[in-house]
């Protein structure tokens, strides 16, 4: 079975932190019709496949790939044809596709040596489908928006460090999750101040909380518990208020909210 070459596997990791659009692959080839699909055989097809990869056009590639996995679902390339599938589609700008056929190689090949490439693969699909490089220009603030996408690069490369940690891939999905981290954490700091400016204390300081139980490393821990802080003060939970503020006055002495009076001293 023929493997990924470093160079392919490292030159897939290189590609993905440009963040840049895969314009390359929007080739206009032409494509082959059913009945030339018909008399190719398995290797000859493969083997147009790569030729399709080693030229980035991307389109010829998908549709070569994939009719080789139609025609030949247990061939001597089936798992190698798959996974190029789901590099293919990612270098397409091909996202869900991309996801999808990374979540079916995984499930079914569990143990393949490359088995964390496709993990690696099924997180850049979902980060770039959160759109990054908007915020990068200063376009949009995306926190502010709906972070599915986000949600799912997350998952996928704390999948990947969880199961393969000792990846190549492994010291970038790290790196990224510091980013998706902060990100995530300032989304639910965003919501919870829409509750708090809307009398909604209850779920303001339920938001608060989440930040502190599932993304205790990132820096928005600060503003989580100055938060909860205002969300007790407006149910009139004093007591809860006051030990939630020891412990911002303990760990953030120098908090924005802690030097201008954002606090009702009268109750604390």
């Amino acid at each position: 079975m023929r493997v990924f070459s470093a160079a392919t596997r490292f030159g897939a990791v290189a590609l993905s932190l440009t963040l840049l659009a895969g314009c390359a692959s929007n080739d206009s080839a032409p494509s082959f019709d059913d009945g030339k699909y018909a008399n190719t055989g398995e290797r000859e097809l493969y083997e147009l496949a790569r030729d399709a990869l080693d030229r980035n056009l991307y389109n010829t590639a998908i549709e070569r790939l994939e009719a080789l996995d139609t025609r030949y679902p247990f061939g001597n390339h089936a798992e190698q044809a798959q996974l190029e599938l789901v590099y293919a589609y990612y270098e397409n700008n091909k996202w869900e596709e991309a996801r999808a056929a990374a979540s079916r190689f995984i499930r079914l090949h569990p143990d393949h040596p490359q088995a964390d490439y496709a993990h690696y693969l099924r997180g850049l699909a979902a980060w770039q489908a959160g759109r990054f490089s908007l915020e990068r220009l200063r376009v949009i603030d995306i926190s502010k928006r709906d972070l599915g996408a986000t949600q799912d690069a997350y998952n996928d490369f704390r999948d990947l460090l969880t199961r393969y940690p000792q990846s190549d891939y492994a010291p970038d999905a790290r790196q990224r999750i510091v980013y998706l981290r902060e990100l995530l954490a300032r989304h639910e700091l965003h919501a919870a101040d829409y509750y708090l400016r809307r009398g909604a204390y209850v779920a303001a300081v339920k938001r608060g909380r989440w930040v502190l139980e599932h993304y205790p490393e990132s820096n928005a821990t600060a503003d989580a518990m100055a938060t909860m802080v205002e969300g007790y003060q407006g149910l009139g939970m004093d007591d809860r208020a006051r030990e939630v503020l020891k412990v911002l006055k303990d760990n953030a002495p120098d908090h924005k909210q802690l030097k201008n009076g954002a606090f009702k001293p009268k109750h604390l």
